[in-house]
């Protein structure tokens, strides 16, 4: 029990998260029908690579976001916190249930991916 309270004491608040200023990592990417599309490397040890080499494979796997993570892989500029990205979210889908939530899993899993820091 005492783990999960350490644990929980390292997790923002909400308000705190929401000051976070995300920015994209050094990834190649680009948009296709207005879609983001980034390349990632399947591997970063020489080993992995080597491997890729060896066995004539490209060591390049494409990550294809949706409309709603193409909004917000655009605006994770290191310029915008994530209030505003989630402004902006609301704003282009107003439609969309529990889109706070959508968007705060997002971006951890992006973080946790290593494609984003704060």
């Amino acid at each position: 029990m005492r783990k999960e309270k350490k644990n929980r004491a390292n997790l923002p608040t909400v308000d705190e998260f929401l000051q976070y200023v995300p920015r994209r990592l050094d990834f190649e990417w680009y948009t296709e029908d207005d879609l983001v599309r980034i390349k990632v490397p399947k591997f970063t040890s020489n080993f992995g690579k080597s491997f890729c080499n060896f066995i004539k494979k490209d060591n390049m796997f494409v990550a294809n976001f949706d409309k709603i993570g193409s909004l917000v892989w655009k605006n994770c500029d290191g310029r915008n916190n994530v209030k505003q990205i989630l402004d902006m979210v609301t704003k282009e889908f107003p439609n969309q249930k529990d889109i706070d939530q959508r968007l705060f899993l997002f971006l951890q899993q992006m973080k946790a991916l290593h494609y984003i820091d704060y």
